[in-house]
C-alpha cells in the first residue's frame, strides 16, 4: 500500500504539524515501508485458528460480591494530616478560571 506524499501533507495538517515537501516524501515512503511489512501478516493461511480474545486460555477468578462492614469514618481519618468535616483534605491539584 502506497501513501502518497500528499496524503501525509493531509494528516499532518489535521494534526497541526508542518513538514516540507522533502520531509513528506521520506515519511511517504517510510510509512509505504511499514504498511508493506505489516501486509505480510495477512500472507500465512489461518483458517484453521479459531477466533480467540487472548492466546491463553485464561479465566478470571472473581470472588463473590459480600456485603459486610466498611472501615469507620473516624478509624479511615485518625492518620489524615488535614481532615476536615468527616473528609480528606488535600492540595488543590487543579488549576481552574
Amino acid at each position: 500500500m502506497k501513501i502518497s506524499a500528499e496524503e501525509v501533507l493531509h494528516v499532518a495538517n489535521l494534526a497541526r504539524l508542518e513538514f516540507t515537501m522533502e520531509e513528506a516524501e521520506a515519511f511517504s515512503r517510510e510509512l509505504g515501508a511499514i504498511l508493506e511489512y505489516v501486509e505480510q501478516l495477512n500472507e500465512p493461511d489461518v483458517s484453521f485458528v479459531a477466533p480467540m480474545a487472548h492466546v491463553h486460555d485464561i479465566v478470571n477468578a472473581f470472588r463473590p460480591d459480600i456485603v459486610r462492614p466498611s472501615l469507620e469514618n473516624e478509624l479511615a481519618l485518625a492518620a489524615a494530616p488535614r481532615p476536615e468535616g468527616g473528609c480528606f483534605r488535600v492540595p488543590k491539584v487543579i488549576e481552574g478560571e
